[in-house]
C-alpha cells in the first residue's frame, strides 16, 4: 500500500508538499504556514500526502495489526481483561479494532513512510479540518518519532498517555481552524481556562455517530476516545502554562495519570512482579485509565475518586500446568485512605468477575497496596518490587 506513494509522487510537488494530487498540493501547501505557527511546532521539510481507497485502508490496516498485535498477544489480552470483566472472554479483539479503525478513519499519517493520506470518498467541506489534524501529525514527527514513543514494548498505558499528547495537540489546532472557518474570527484556544469542559461534550457525541465505537466494550471505547477528549485538555492546560510548546521531550506524559492530573511530577512507580509455579503469559501496566474503566463498569459512573490515589501498577497473565489462565495483579497507591477507599468499593464488586476472586490489602517496601487475584492461581506465589525508585 505504502510504496505506491513513491514514484507519481514527485509530479506535482512544491517546497511544502509531495503529492500525485495537485489539488492537495494546494490545500495542503495554504495550511502548512497557518499550523506550524499554531502548533508551536516548526516545518522542518516537506510532507507527503496522498489519497487511498477504502479497500486500501482495510489493506493497510491488516498489515498493521499483524505487525502490531499478532494473534497470541490479541488473546492475551482479551484473556487478562476478561478475567477483570472487562471484555467478554471470546471477543475476537483484531477483527473488533478493525471495525473499528475503518468506521473512523477519514484520514492517517504513517510514520513508517512519513506519508499522510486521506480517504478518496471525504466529501470537500471536511477536507480541510481532517488535513489541519493529519498535517500536524506529519509535522510531529518531523520533531520527534511518533513510532518509538507509541510502541506498544513500553506498556499499554504509557502508549496511551502519549498518544494524549500527540493527538491532543493535533485536535486542539484543528479546533482552532474550524473555529476560524465558521465564524471568521481567529481565537486562541489555548487562553480559554474553561475550554476542555465546553468541548468534552461536543467530544463525546462522537460516540452516537459511530455505532460500532458505541457497542464496543467500555475499556475499548474510552482508550480510543481517551487521546481526543483528555489530550485535548492535556495540551490546552501545557499551552495555558507555557505557551505553545510541543508535548514531547521532557513534557511527554508517561501515565494516564500524568494526562488526568496535568501534573508531570506525577511519575508512576514502575513495578516488577516475579512468578514462581506458572508460566507468564503476558505482563503490562493497567494505569489510572483502565482501573478507572474497570470501577466504572462494576460500580457504575462517578468513580473518579477511588482511583485518585493511584501511584503504579503490574498485572501477569499466567497458566497454569493445566493450561488455565489467571491473573494477578498488584497496584500501589498514594497513601492508606487512597487503598482502603478502592479496596472498599472494589471488594463487593469481586462477585461479578468471570471467575473466583480475592482481593488483599498489603504494603510494598512501606507502601500501600492491593493484590488482586482472579481464576486459576492457587500454587502459585507471586513477589512485587520497585524497579524504579519512588
Amino acid at each position: 500500500v505504502l510504496a505506491a506513494c513513491g514514484a507519481g509522487a514527485q509530479q506535482a510537488s512544491n517546497n511544502l508538499v509531495i503529492s500525485s494530487d495537485p489539488e492537495l498540493v494546494e490545500l495542503a501547501s495554504a495550511l502548512l504556514p497557518d499550523l506550524a505557527e499554531h502548533s508551536g511546532l516548526e516545518l522542518r521539510g516537506p510532507v507527503r500526502l496522498e489519497t487511498r481507497s477504502r479497500q486500501q485502508l482495510i489493506d493497510y490496516l491488516e498489515i498493521k495489526l499483524e505487525e502490531e498485535l499478532p494473534a497470541d498477544e490479541a488473546k492475551a489480552r482479551v484473556d487478562a481483561y476478561s478475567l477483570l470483566g472487562l471484555v467478554p472472554v471470546d471477543l475476537d479483539l483484531r477483527a473488533a479494532l478493525m471495525s473499528l479503525y475503518t468506521e473512523q478513519v477519514a484520514g492517517f499519517y504513517d510514520p513508517d513512510s512519513t506519508a499522510l493520506f486521506v480517504m478518496d470518498d471525504q466529501p470537500e467541506e471536511v477536507l480541510g479540518g481532517l488535513l489541519v489534524h493529519e498535517l500536524i501529525h506529519a509535522i510531529q514527527d518531523q520533531h520527534t518519532d511518533l513510532d518509538s514513543i507509541t510502541d506498544q514494548k513500553l506498556g499499554n498505558d504509557r502508549v496511551i498517555a502519549a498518544q494524549a499528547a500527540i493527538e491532543g495537540q493535533a485536535t486542539l489546532v484543528m479546533l482552532e481552524f474550524m473555529t476560524k472557518q465558521t465564524t471568521g474570527v481567529a481565537v486562541d484556544l489555548s487562553q480559554v481556562s474553561d475550554f476542555a469542559s465546553q468541548i468534552r461534550p461536543l467530544l463525546e457525541e462522537t460516540r452516537s455517530q459511530f455505532p460500532v465505537l458505541a457497542s464496543s466494550p467500555r475499556v475499548i471505547r474510552e482508550s480510543l476516545l481517551f487521546p481526543y477528549l483528555e489530550g485535548v485538555s492535556f495540551v490546552q492546560s501545557l499551552w495555558l502554562q507555557a505557551g505553545r510548546v510541543a508535548p514531547f521531550g521532557e513534557r511527554l506524559p508517561i501515565s494516564t495519570e500524568q494526562v488526568l492530573s496535568k501534573n508531570m511530577a506525577e511519575e508512576p512507580i514502575e513495578l516488577e512482579v516475579e512468578v514462581h509455579g506458572a508460566q507468564v503469559v503476558k505482563e503490562d501496566v493497567l494505569g489510572q485509565l483502565v482501573v478507572g474503566v474497570m470501577m466504572d463498569e462494576h460500580l457504575g459512573a462517578d468513580t473518579e475518586s477511588l482511583v485518585e490515589g493511584w501511584e503504579g501498577d503490574r498485572y501477569v497473565l499466567i497458566q497454569n500446568a493445566r493450561n488455565e489462565r489467571g491473573l494477578i495483579w498488584f497496584a500501589l497507591w498514594k497513601d492508606t485512605a487512597s487503598r482502603d477507599r478502592f479496596a472498599n468499593a472494589m471488594e463487593p464488586a469481586l462477585a461479578d468477575l468471570p471467575k473466583l476472586a480475592e482481593l488483599a490489602r498489603l504494603e510494598v517496601a512501606g507502601r500501600p497496596a492491593t493484590e488482586l487475584r482472579v481464576g486459576p492461581v492457587d500454587g502459585v506465589t507471586a513477589t512485587v518490587r520497585f524497579v524504579s525508585n519512588p
